[in-house]
């Protein structure tokens, strides 16, 4: 899977949504996903704008509802991390099944579990920044349920690989799989990969049947366990040049919208703070993916240092940046994303809570969609990425 950064190729990518397939297939490994997750993630789009571009396609409410709620899950995950801060990187519930070491299978690192289906969806993560779904989710339960390691560092080490790489959708999406964030562990039986992926595997560690999955002793598969250093390789820091009577624009690897306030001179800098690459590392690709997409803002500058570094920044008395976890640092008027449901805010005991507050906000029943609404609209918008 290619994932190009131009506007036309993603707007492209947009117009080809098919949410009844969508609905239908997703959970197959040859579905109809979108591939749009990428550019949702780094707020080149949103989740709102998705949603209302396809309600106002010509489909009945319960045709695109598992569309709609599938881009729900992202801005659930990011109200969680809003709710619970930098929390969601420890254990959310207590674990209640011994964690045997907090290193990772080394089956996982070199694809080699012997399941074919994910050990094919580890190499096309190494290969191209991108794994479905489903083998995110039969990758975690592997490690994390089957090879009894802690969650935190094979989260890590998938969110270095992925282009689309959502420390909230990563990292919670893990803890659920762990049961960390859920009341259960998942698990994935060779059955169930087998459906969904398309593959006849038998006889592997998972081609049992779902009651013995729990009480399995570790396979020999994924006994060896290693230990990893991820790090992030930045460009050489240039000192952007600022122009103090202009307002200055700071982007962050979670807001690269090309359309945000682009009909104002300003000064743009995407600033790549070292000290969060640090904590949260990601491979040479995703860098490189990140600056690319940053080539659709007119004058966009890069800064790889601190937001605190930037020469003359202090003279500059209008700053504005995105609201986002990670850089509520950022000097300036933090301005909110363009969430799917910007009215629910607050605590949520569950997805379910919250997609019930969603639904009724979504589809009312006297409701009915703009066909006015356009692609990239600068006017606030409903816009994917479950997990």
């Amino acid at each position: 899977m290619h994932f190009p950064t131009d506007i036309q190729s993603i707007k492209n990518r947009i117009k080809k949504i098919d949410p009844v397939g969508y609905g239908i297939t997703r959970n197959y490994l040859d579905g109809k996903v979108t591939y749009l997750s990428p550019y949702i993630s780094r707020g080149v789009i949103s989740t709102r704008q998705i949603a209302e571009y396809v309600m106002q396609l010509d489909y009945q409410p319960h045709q695109i509802l598992r569309l709609i709620q599938e881009l729900a899950w992202r801005d659930y995950f990011q109200r969680v991390w809003q709710q619970l801060g930098d929390d969601i990187f420890e254990d959310i519930r207590m674990n209640r099944t011994a964690i045997r070491t907090h290193k990772l299978p080394k089956a996982i690192l070199e694809a080699s579990t012997g399941i074919a289906a994910v050990d094919e969806g580890i190499q096309s993560l190494i290969r191209t920044g991108y794994m479905h779904n489903h083998i995110r989710m039969y990758t975690a339960s592997i490690s994390c349920n089957i090879g009894r390691t802690d969650w935190r560092l094979p989260s890590q080490w998938m969110y270095y690989h992925l282009l689309d790489g959502d420390l909230a959708s990563n990292t919670l999406s893990w803890q659920w799989v762990a049961g960390t964030f859920s009341s259960k562990k998942y698990y994935c039986n060779q059955e169930n990969i087998n459906q969904y992926c398309g593959t006849k595997q038998k006889g592997t560690f998972l081609d049992k049947p779902y009651l013995d999955l729990p009480s399995l002793d570790v396979p020999s598969a994924l006994e060896p366990v290693e230990n990893i250093t991820l790090q992030t390789q930045l460009p050489i820091k240039e000192s952007p040049v600022l122009d103090p009577s202009l307002p200055v624009f700071l982007y962050h690897p979670y807001h690269l919208d090309p359309t945000w306030k682009k009909d104002i001179k300003a000064n743009r800098i995407l600033v790549l703070e070292p000290s969060h690459f640090r904590e949260h590392p990601v491979s040479e690709a995703v860098i490189k993916f990140i600056i690319e997409l940053g080539e659709n803002i007119e004058g966009l500058q890069i800064f790889a240092g601190e937001v605190g570094e930037i020469i003359r920044l202090s003279d500059c008395n209008s700053i504005y940046t995105r609201e986002h976890p990670s850089f509520q640092h950022f000097p300036g008027v933090h301005e909110s994303r363009e969430w799917l449901v910007p009215e629910l805010t607050g605590r949520f005991t569950s997805f379910f809570d919250y997609w019930k507050k969603a639904e009724k906000v979504l589809f009312p029943k006297t409701k009915k969609a703009d066909p006015a609404l356009t692609l990239f609209s600068e006017s606030p918008v409903l816009s994917l990425q479950k997990r």
